[in-house]
């Protein structure tokens, strides 16, 4: 058996993107968040030893085996100092399933682990898997709930298919115990569910996405909250609306949760995304809500229009002009971290402050709905400013 010579050259490129220090992008400002210049995971971070096999004999011309199309929507966080992605991989069989990155950077260096996540295949139905959102529980566990995608069997579209919430749990990001998926009996399919960090009225809570279909979300009024009692037999019987979708707005569509919630002083702040309707398709980009303490499922701030939507190169991949969020760190010092994929094909990072984003979403306007409504609250506000800038 002989390694390859062409491994050696691939490595020394790999190593020097991996060894990149990332950059605040100097050209974007808001106010309350810092872009980072490059991505912080992308298909070529992915080991060369999943994707070639590396024996001259059996690769001659060192070709990719098994290929990687995309890496994407990174449930996060962060453990004994160090940052931890839980990375949606995408094989070019159109396959996902879950890597782990590790740095001592939230920003830059991040590293795969030797091995991609090996779930417990509990579920022979089941056909793909993805968007794992990562929570860190009152009960000890870590809990990882992401899609479980399955062929609908029910119609003869090739294309249909059923979403659920499958829920696993770990200690340490290796082991992983698989739960059943969860049931939500007022709704027939569930993506992008989130388990609330703490304990509600001693149930376990979690946000969901009602659909009464794969893609389009029918009656589903927007994103859910519902709780259950035992996490072992997860069944919610009724969910209650939280952040409603609106017409004419980014969250015309469907929205969803994204980040586990952040405990606030002021509420529970959300991080989620919201879809609308193009002539070039879907556009989904992020924005951001809070809910009150004593009540997670009560909103009590929305600042209106998007939080972070794509820009320049962003808006292109796979599925153009899209952002989408499923993992943030918030750390004890007030550093938070949002990571985002980009047109479901590479991942990036932008970073904030709980004071930052706590002035954001408890200060920002909400969004009055019409037109005339949105002018008057543009003029308002230059009409004070005119009246400082003149003295």
């Amino acid at each position: 058996m002989r390694i390859h010579p062409r491994y050696e050259i691939e490595l020394a490129k790999q190593q020097e993107l991996l060894s990149r220090p990332n950059e605040v992008d100097t050209s974007f400002y808001n106010g309350i968040y810092d872009r980072y210049r490059n991505p912080v995971l992308t298909r070529e971070h992915i080991p060369l030893f999943w994707r070639y096999d590396l024996d001259m004999d059996r690769n001659p011309h060192f070709q990719e085996r098994l290929g990687v199309n995309a890496v994407m929507n990174s449930g996060a966080i962060e453990l004994d100092g160090k940052f931890y992605l839980v990375a949606r991989v995408e094989g070019n069989d159109r396959k996902s399933f879950f890597a782990v990155a590790e740095s001592q950077s939230p920003v830059e260096g991040f590293r795969f682990w030797d091995y991609p996540v090996v779930l417990p295949d509990t579920c022979p139905e089941e056909t793909n898997v993805y968007d794992m959102r990562l929570t860190k529980h009152q009960d000890g566990y870590i809990y990882g709930v992401f899609c479980s995608e399955s062929k609908d069997r029910s119609v003869s579209d090739l294309s249909a298919a059923v979403a659920a919430a499958g829920i696993v749990r770990t200690k340490d990001l290796k082991t992983w115990e698989r739960l059943p998926n969860l049931k939500t009996l007022q709704s027939p399919q569930q993506r992008n569910v989130v388990l609330h960090p703490e304990f509600v009225e001693g149930r376990y809570a979690f946000y969901t996405r009602p659909m009464d279909d794969f893609i389009d979300t029918g009656s589903g009024g927007g994103i859910g909250f519902g709780l259950c009692r035992d996490i072992l037999h997860p069944v919610i019987d009724e969910e209650r609306i939280t952040s409603k979708r609106q017409y004419h707005t980014i969250t015309e569509a469907k929205n969803g949760a994204g980040a586990v919630p952040v405990r606030t002083p002021q509420g529970w702040i959300h991080i989620a995304h919201g879809v609308r309707n193009t002539a070039a398709g879907l556009r989904y980009v992020i924005y951001a809500f809070a809910t009150a303490l004593d009540d997670p499922a009560r909103v009590i701030a929305e600042p209106g229009g998007l939080l972070i939507g794509p820009r320049a190169g962003e808006r292109v991949g796979d599925v153009s002009n899209v952002v989408f969020t499923n993992g943030a760190i918030a750390r004890e010092n007030g550093e938070v971290y949002i990571y985002y994929a980009s047109s479901d094909t590479r991942m990036h990072v932008a970073a904030t402050t709980m004071e930052k984003l706590t002035d954001y979403v408890f200060h920002t306007p909400e969004d009055p709905l019409r037109s005339p409504d949105c002018v008057a609250q543009r003029c308002e506000m230059i009409e004070r400013n005119l009246r400082l800038l003149r003295g």
